[in-house]
């Protein structure tokens, strides 16, 4: 999968782990995902926790068949930072035919948490056309 020229690049995210039943993914924490007032920006957060666990929904379909897209994601924000390392590791909580839901816990580098994500990812089949 090329990651090119993706919200990936744009936030710096690194994939450390992907299995079908847990995703690692990491983003530095700078002034690219700072809100205004030099925090972590929720949104950056958010959008770290729905790619991994896309991407973990990806690890679980037949890419030639099927394609899959956030439905819904709510994340609680626990604690603000500044700089350093967000990981989310992302764990199927539900795994249907049509939908699968994700949890992703997002820490710091001193295993702090930052913020917690619950994202029901859709599995759509791809059109021949």
């Amino acid at each position: 999968m090329d990651l090119r020229h993706t919200l990936f690049e744009t936030l710096q995210i690194d994939i450390q782990e992907a299995e079908p039943q847990r995703v690692v993914l990491t983003m530095p924490i700078n002034e690219t995902v700072h809100q205004p007032m030099g925090y972590l920006h929720g949104g950056a957060s958010v959008a770290l926790a729905e790619s991994a666990a896309s991407y973990g929904a990806f690890l679980n379909v037949d890419p030639e068949r099927y394609n899959v897209f956030g439905l819904e994601i709510n994340a609680n924000h626990i604690k603000s930072k500044r700089d350093g390392m967000l990981t989310a590791v992302a764990t199927p909580i539900h795994m249907g035919r049509m939908t699968m839901v994700w949890d992703i816990q997002m820490k710091d580098e001193d295993d702090q948490l930052i913020c917690t994500s619950r994202c029901t990812i859709g599995v759509v089949e791809r059109s021949n056309k």
